[in-house]
């Protein structure tokens, strides 16, 4: 007789598993374990690495007492060897990355930057060209501010903030208007342009380029992983129950 799993009153077969994990949406999360699982299971550290990652297990779960280690083996239905595990897990995933993918960072930052580079930038848009056009030379020989104009005539939403958008990626922008920004300077304001329905003034006001400091070199890693874990879980397939294939094939087995 195949073996059952009971949780209080609830007896749950084997094949019932699978169905159970989808049903409360854990099948992902599952997948994603067992890939990340077998990546780290050689990963080597420290033993004082070890004992910190332990400790700040224990201090983040507030189990430091000995009835508080306890009482969290029983409600997380594990062993004092299960708590090392989930404790050092982190440590061995976060070494695995950078194992991985640090030497890839900086060319990835590069293919990623067009979109990791901020601009602030003003907008006004109108339906008439001449009024576009009238805009633009107030503007130009200073009569007018481009907050004031923005305010008083530009037909979306930037007309509460003054035409003033951002800060934002370089790509968030309609194509048409990314391209003129990121070909501008600070300050440079650009005649009427036809985009659609719409006669648009653009002005950089202020680019702001992304920096591979510590922060955003930790964001690409885990980027990275992200990607190749998704790749990983999807090579893996659906997952197959093999008794049950092997009961079909063979209609005689108990």
């Amino acid at each position: 007789m195949s073996g059952l799993f009971q949780v209080g009153t609830n007896v749950i077969q084997p094949q019932e598993i699978l169905s159970l994990l989808s049903r409360y949406r854990l099948m992902p999360q599952f997948l994603q374990g067992l890939v990340i699982d077998r990546a780290i299971a050689e990963v080597e550290f420290t033993q004082e690495e070890g004992i910190q990652a332990i400790h700040d297990f224990r201090i983040q779960n507030k189990i430091v007492r000995d009835e508080d280690i306890e009482q969290w083996l029983i409600e997380n239905s594990t062993t004092p060897e299960g708590l090392e595990e989930m404790a050092l897990r982190p440590l061995r995933l976060q070494k695995f990355k950078a194992n991985k993918f640090g030497r890839k960072v900086e060319n990835y930052f590069m293919q990623q930057k067009p979109h990791l580079d901020r601009v602030v930038y003003s907008l006004i848009r109108v339906r008439d060209e001449g009024l576009a056009n009238e805009i633009y030379y107030r503007i130009e020989e200073g009569e007018a501010t481009f907050a004031e104009m923005a305010q008083q005539h530009s037909e979306g939403p930037e007309a509460q903030t003054q035409g003033i958008l951002g800060p934002a990626p370089v790509s968030k922008p309609h194509p048409f208007i990314s391209r003129m920004l990121e070909v501008s300077k600070p300050g440079q304001l650009w005649p009427p342009r036809a985009i659609a329905e719409w006669f648009i003034i653009v002005r950089l006001e202020q680019f702001m380029p992304a920096q591979l400091d510590d922060q955003m070199r930790q964001h690409m890693i885990n980027e990275m992983f992200e990607n190749w874990l998704r790749e990983e879980v999807q090579k893996m397939g659906t997952p197959q129950l093999l008794w049950a294939a092997a009961q079909e094939t063979n209609p005689s087995n108990p």
